[in-house]
């Protein structure tokens, strides 16, 4: 044995990890790499261990990170060395900002080989941004799912990388996923002054507060007195005095609508923020009380109840009167609000992190008992195709015995939609969702820009070069081309009957809406004035 050689061969090594991480995960998303031959190999031969198989890394981190957001354990990524490591990097940036369990579990060459000008010898250790548990030898990993949320585990193989194939072992018992919660103390809070709670993504029902009139983004829970997003312009216009709220208690992550940021901004109105994770939301930078739990005391008066409900009354008549001014054509928006008309108790309905999350909004979401996500962690839109069939994937496991899947229904974007259409790809021995439908809005291009700065008029000469950036892409093709189920509409009651007709069925199916951006700005213009 020289003193290039590893002191144990490969396949052994990968067993005995793979035994360790099958009791910390269920889900594991294995890419074809050589180096990562013997990890594989022994993934598929566990009985205790769901494999999936994507070809692309960057789409197999994606789908882990969706797969995670329905189960809140960790789920696993197996990718060979070199670049492919890399892949995951945006996956682990959404999974640390959102607070999802992920593993990274990367192949590598032996260290003395690193740097040397061999194929795929790059420096694994630290590339993406987490502390990285570097193993050669058989490794005990308990303390690592224990204690992290998102892990890179670099395993260091060297030839021979398989012996045959592995024998199917006995499951292994399944350890609980930590709930990695941060505990930032009580604070009391006096209901009796005028208190608004805005909930963003990863809020949750907080104890004292469900009596408090709430602006609840599409990922919050549904609150109890609901108000809609566009009833912040009353608390700002003539009558502030009177209709300002005096406490604002944000909870989770909120990012959604910048006439809410705004309001929050407003330091004469007192601040809390409840965060259950290291992370805080405070980009107003605001001098403010942060805790997790609240201690109440009094109750909310009538009169701010009332000027809450009706301010939410005038806005969603705002919205109603857009939706039926034939003027602005077939909008994202109106797809949107057939998409939120078709979700029923029960199902989990995915929204991009683009136009799609901030339409529901506007549309009336959230909804009780429907399970809705969107990328809000980083809000990309980068991977939302992988983490949409993730979570399809996952609602269906979490129901085996029932003879329907629970139906899972997705909005985004036509450019989000072909910025990941690759996560549509499915090898064959791989689970596929049974009971999913995308409607995919297509404006060709990037609506979401008509409603910012760049969308003014002085910008026009640049703006589709730069930011409409059109496509005419055939989505048609596109499905065809991965035997996908497909249907077009161009109008509002044929999407109605498109959603009607999918959710009598099952499979996976792609419903593209043809849409108008041409009257988004003023669209945008008529729901803030």
């Amino acid at each position: 044995m020289t003193a290039y050689s590893q002191p144990h061969s490969s396949q052994p090594i990968a067993e005995a990890i793979v035994a360790d991480i099958a009791h910390y995960v269920d889900d594991v998303v294995i890419c074809p790499g050589s180096r990562n031959s013997a990890l594989s190999l022994a993934l598929i031969a566990r009985p205790d261990v769901r494999v999936h198989v994507r070809i692309d890394e960057r789409s197999a981190a994606f789908l882990a990170v969706g797969i995670a957001r329905v189960t809140g354990r960790h789920v696993g990524v197996v990718t060979t060395s070199g670049t492919a490591v890399a892949n995951c990097l945006p996956a682990v940036l959404e999974a640390q900002n959102a607070h999802i369990p992920l593993a990274i579990i990367s192949a590598d060459r032996p260290d003395y080989l690193v740097g040397t000008g061999a194929n795929q010898t790059i420096e694994q250790r630290g590339l993406l941004g987490l502390e990285t548990y570097d193993i050669a030898d058989q490794h005990d990993l308990g303390d690592v799912f224990q204690h992290h949320q998102q892990v890179h585990i670099n395993v260091r193989l060297a030839a021979p990388l398989v012996e045959g194939l592995p024998q199917p072992p006995q499951p292994v018992v399944k350890i609980p996923t930590p709930t990695f919660i941060v505990d930032h103390g009580e604070t009391t809070i006096d209901l009796s002054r005028r208190t608004l709670v805005i909930a963003g993504d990863e809020a949750w029902e907080v104890p004292g507060l469900e009596d408090v009139p709430t602006v609840a983004e599409p990922t919050a829970p549904a609150p109890y007195h609901p108000v809609h997003p566009l009833a912040v312009q009353t608390f700002t216009n003539e009558y502030a005095e009177y209709t300002k709220p005096e406490h604002i208690i944000v909870v989770g992550h909120p990012t959604l609508s910048r006439d809410i940021m705004e309001l929050v901004a407003d330091d004469t109105i007192e601040l809390t923020i409840l965060s259950k994770t290291t992370q805080v939301t405070n980009p107003w930078r605001r001098n403010a009380t942060i805790a997790t739990r609240v201690w109440v005391i009094n109750e909310p008066t009538a009169d701010w109840i009332r000027i809450c409900a009706a301010a939410t009354d005038v806005a969603i008549e705002k919205v109603r009167t857009v939706l039926a001014d034939e003027t602005f054509g077939f909008t994202g928006l109106h797809v949107a609000a057939a998409v939120a008309d078709s979700l029923s108790t029960n199902d989990y309905a995915v929204f991009g992190a683009s136009n799609p999350i901030r339409d529901a909004s506007l549309v009336g979401l959230p909804f009780q008992a429907v399970d809705t996500f969107s990328p809000r962690g980083v809000a990309g839109i980068d991977g939302t195709t992988s983490q949409i069939m993730g979570i399809a994937l996952a609602a269906q496991a979490q129901h085996p015995t029932e003879i329907r899947a629970p139906r899972t229904l997705a909005l985004i974007g036509d450019v989000t939609f072909l910025h990941d259409v690759g996560g549509l790809l499915t090898p064959d021995n791989s689970p596929l969702p049974e009971n999913l439908t995308i409607v995919v809005a297509n404006d060709n291009g990037c609506g979401i820009f008509h409603a910012l700065e760049v969308g003014d008029p002085e910008f026009q000469p640049s703006f589709e070069q730069a930011f409409g950036t059109p496509h005419n892409t055939n989505i048609a093709a596109l499905c065809d081309a991965y035997g996908l189920e497909y249907q077009q509409v161009t109008t509002l009651p044929d999407l109605i009957l498109a959603l009607d007709d999918a959710a009598e069925t099952t499979g996976l199916r792609i419903i593209e809406a043809v849409t108008t951006r041409a009257t988004r700005a003023a669209l945008h213009h008529q729901l803030s004035h």
